[in-house]
């Protein structure tokens, strides 16, 4: 696999145990620190970096004096909301002297589920990363109920990498990768290196849900890889408890790399190509040739609006002929659309009463 340093964008996963002393719930702050340094080294190749972090409830039990078993979900989020001002300060001042700007973002399963929930988490970490920010990630554990929970950070870190294109994910692990078999339990369990394809015989590998060591905790990491790699991205799991985990795995520390088949572009252009339109939008012959020429469709060329949906929805395009052009997903609603159609971009606010979009499909939301 190429290093990080050669990819575009790479989200890192980070469990409580990398983040938090299990026995005195106090913050690991140097090996934080050199996580910090290697995302700064990152940076410096501009790789755009989104960590995905747990800790939050760890944290946050400890100011409260909670107990080490199993919490209720009120204490659980009465944690999370005393932990997450704490998880956010410790990324802040790890990352200040490097001169990196941290910003916190919550999530829940809802989020990625709903198109219009989905296409505004997007934008906002597109725009963090246009601005060099590091994003911090994590579950509202706050507000999230079992219905509306991702329940682990694996998954979450992959439906992150799908969401922001990224080309590589990062698990740090309390293992070195995916095994055979259980390595504390099978001396002859073998990791390996590198896995093509996720088969039905690297499923039953891993075994049940669970978590640490077991065979099980890799359950949740398969289901990631699933995911990631057919979002276009590739993943690895890799041993996150030494400092420096990321430059020591670009250096060749054992992993198992999960191989994309596709780029992320590809692979969502495929995503959008695959929707059942809900609506159409013809436009003229200026925004056609605006639209082959990789430009995002502006109101001012678009002629006429059919069909009743929402923002983020998937619509056709049609040419002036009427003959299909592409598809792609909506930044207005139906009826936005049809007060927007044939004017200037700038003229949006004084139409709608509040700023607007520019493009009513941005060229990133669309497939030819």
């Amino acid at each position: 696999m190429d290093t990080l340093t050669a990819a575009r964008r790479v989200v890192v996963k980070i469990g409580s145990a990398l983040l938090v002393d299990q026995h005195t719930g106090a913050l690991r702050q140097n090996w934080l620190r050199s996580l910090a340094d290697d995302v700064a080294r990152l940076r410096e190749h501009d790789t755009d970096v989104v960590l995905v972090s747990s800790g939050s409830i760890a944290l946050g039990r400890g100011v409260l004096g909670l107990p080490p078993r199993d919490l209720a979900l009120e204490q659980s989020q009465a944690a999370a909301a005393v932990g997450q001002i704490r998880l956010a300060r410790a990324y802040e001042e790890a990352l200040a002297p490097h001169g990196i700007t941290a910003a916190q973002v919550l999530v829940t399963l809802e989020d990625s589920t709903d198109r219009r929930r989905y296409l505004n988490s997007r934008a906002t970490l597109e725009t963090l990363l246009s601005y060099g920010v590091v994003p911090i990630v994590n579950e509202n554990d706050t507000i999230a109920t079992d219905e509306i929970r991702y329940g682990d950070n694996d998954r979450l870190a992959a439906q992150v990498a799908a969401t922001t294109g990224a080309d590589r994910l990062v698990l740090l692990s309390d293992v070195d990768g995916f095994y055979s078999a259980n390595p504390a339990q099978d001396p002859d369990a073998r990791r390996y290196d590198r896995i093509d394809a996720i088969t039905p015989d690297i499923h039953a590998m891993a075994g049940e849900a669970g978590s640490g060591l077991s065979k099980g905790g890799m359950k949740t990491k398969i289901l990631a890889a699933e995911t990631a790699t057919s979002a276009g991205c590739a993943m690895a799991i890799t041993l996150g408890s030494p400092d420096n985990p990321l430059t020591l795995l670009d250096n060749g520390a054992p992993a198992t790399w999960f191989t994309a088949q596709i780029d992320p572009q590809a692979a969502r252009k495929r995503w959008i190509s695959a929707m059942k339109p809900r609506g159409t939008l013809t436009v003229d012959a200026g925004a056609a040739q605006a639209l082959a020429n990789g430009k995002s469709l502006l109101p001012a060329g678009v002629t006429a609006v059919s069909g009743r949906f929402g923002r983020g929805e998937p619509l056709a395009i049609a040419g002036p002929d009427g003959a299909k052009l592409g598809q792609g997903l909506s930044r207005y609603t139906s009826d936005e659309a049809e007060r927007i159609r044939g004017r200037r971009s700038s003229d949006i606010e004084a139409i709608l009463g509040y700023p607007g979009r520019a493009a009513l499909i941005h060229r990133d939301d669309m497939a030819f």
